[in-house]
């Protein structure tokens, strides 16, 4: 077993490190430089290739493949200057630099001096494939390839030698450029992809937190606002039985002190869930149609008479807890808006109807009710008391009406379609 120790990024482990490993970090730091500081990279390039035409003329090496070896030394370094010095603007303009090319090119093949840094064209070409499309390209193509195959025209016995060569030059390049050209986009398209994965996936989770957060705040506003409300009448109750019945003021304090300890239960389970870790919370059934006789004498302690009635036959199965949940919570609220809204001494009655089109809930009172009572309120500034009943029928396929009764009072219609109707 062999140490292994941890290196800062862009450092290979001398030793184990294969060959390929090394050329792709090189490249990668040629890239970065290039990204951060293209002229200096552009200016070194051109400066390299200056100084291999100037050694090329200087050195006489051009002699070794000229058909005219007496041409002009002065013409042959202002050729090999003029395909050296443009490639500076070879990213900026290549068609330019190819234009300005051409003419050097013929002449360079009309005197016979066949200077090396002719090749130099392939480089605006390479580029011209990587970035500009194919018509370009092709262009580019011909203008490249027409001095040699107007050299081969006026010189007998040079197609061979030159024209053959430029062609299979450039299309070496050309394909050279196209494959880099396909990978570049490629891996482009990848990188794109997965950014758009990654947006979709926060967008997808920012989505699931917001329709949590209005799960839970549907869930504390109906056990803050239910129990909140049921205390609040008994201890109105309390106060003014405290004067002639004590001991109905001691059951009334009794029955307080009972609902603030399920209102603190219930709502130590919702905020349970967005503790940490999840697993540890507590857990616990939701409410159910099963919990309704509970749930009303409850309302009754706190002074609302109230009474329940079914008709109908439930189904033989029985319902999906969330189907429930919903009941319960549209009669928990349709009574703490009569508790809070309706005014001395009303009455309610909640009636739960079965039949072959689904399960209908219609909770009624007789109370008055201020102008606070409304569709879509719940109380000064809150907003939530309708508007969460219509949201919970809403999740099942199911409707809720809410308003005055022609006879005073107040109504509260719930339906829900069979459940095997209902859309997951």
């Amino acid at each position: 077993m062999h140490d292994e120790k941890s290196h800062p990024p862009g450092h290979l482990n001398p030793g184990t490190a294969p060959l390929t490993l090394y050329i792709q970090d090189l490249l990668q730091r040629l890239r970065a430089f290039d990204r951060r500081k293209p002229m200096h990279w552009d200016i070194a390039v051109t400066a390299f290739w200056v100084v291999v035409a100037v050694l090329d003329y200087s050195t006489g090496g051009w002699r070794t493949v000229a058909r005219n070896r007496e041409a002009p030394e002065q013409l042959v370094l202002l050729m090999s200057l003029c395909f050296s010095v443009p490639l500076l603007w070879r990213r900026q303009r290549p068609v330019a630099v190819l234009v300005l090319m051409a003419p050097v090119s013929l002449l360079n093949i009309w005197t016979g001096a066949v200077v090396q840094a002719a090749m130099l064209q392939l480089i605006p070409a390479y580029t011209i494939a990587l970035r500009l499309p194919l018509g370009v390209l092709a262009r580019s193509g011909l203008l490249m390839c027409l001095p040699a195959a107007a050299g081969a025209l006026l010189i007998p016995g040079t197609a061979d030698q030159q024209l053959v060569s430029y062609l299979w030059a450039f299309a070496f390049v050309t394909l050279l450029g196209i494959a880099v050209r396909t990978r570049r986009e490629y891996t482009e398209a990848l990188v794109e992809r997965a950014h758009r994965l990654e947006r979709e996936r926060d967008q997808q989770s920012q989505l699931a937190a917001a329709a949590e957060r209005a799960r839970i705040a549907r869930e504390m506003h109906d056990i803050i606002g239910h129990n909140l409300s049921v205390i609040t009448g008994l201890a109105d109750g309390g106060a003014y039985a405290a004067a002639k019945s004590p001991e109905r003021a001691a059951q009334a304090l009794e029955a307080i002190g009972t609902t603030s300890r399920q209102a603190l239960t219930e709502l130590r389970r919702v905020l349970g869930v967005l503790s940490e870790p999840a697993p540890e919370a507590e857990l616990a059934p939701q409410p159910s149609l099963a919990d309704l006789h509970v749930l009303l004498t409850g309302v009754r302690e706190a002074g609302l008479p109230v009474r329940l009635t079914v008709h109908g036959s439930p189904p033989s199965e029985p319902a999906s807890p969330g189907r429930q949940l919903v009941v319960y919570r549209v009669v928990q609220e349709s009574l703490t808006n009569t508790l809070k809204h309706a005014g001395p001494d009303p009455t309610a009655e909640v009636t739960l109807t079965y039949t072959p089109a689904g399960l209908e809930v219609l909770a009624t009172d007789t109370g008055g009710g201020g102008p606070q009572r409304g569709p879509g309120v719940d109380g000064p500034g809150t907003g939530r008391g309708i508007s969460g009943m219509r949201e919970r029928a809403a999740l099942h396929n199911g409707t809720l009406e809410s308003g005055r009764l022609p006879t005073g009072g107040w109504q509260t219609r719930l339906r829900l379609p069979p459940e095997e109707d209902t859309a997951p």
